[in-house]
């Protein structure tokens, strides 16, 4: 269960929004407008951004579901740790006649260059 409201309106009480000019192509609009929007979850200290849109209305609905998505991974249990187990008899009588054949290979090299 999250540890975040579900209401945007919440949400938003938990952050401090701070606008700002959004950087990249766009010339002139882009250079003179705070659209961008930046979002601080004061609780947990996660930011998210949103500068790609012309409207600060529609940034901050980007931003917002961006910093929702952020803190449900935050929040999201940790995943199962794996069991170890032991290798299976038949991976274990493999693995010897592997190496029993690879020693057989080895030691016929030695009797090549007494010669």
């Amino acid at each position: 269960m999250p540890q975040f409201p579900e209401n945007d309106d919440d949400l938003l009480a938990q952050c401090d929004v701070e606008t700002l000019k959004g950087s990249g192509p766009g010339g002139q609009h882009k250079n003179k407008t705070e659209t961008a929007v930046r979002l601080l979850h004061r609780p947990t200290g996660i930011r998210a951004q949103a500068s790609e849109r012309r409207s600060q209305g529609q940034n901050m609905g980007v931003a917002l579901e961006r910093l929702r998505a952020l803190l449900t991974a935050h929040f999201a249990p940790p995943p199962r740790a794996r069991r170890p187990t032991k290798p299976t008899w038949g991976s274990k009588q493999r693995r010897m006649n592997a190496k029993s054949a690879r020693s057989t290979v080895k030691a016929g090299r030695s009797d090549r260059g007494e010669g």
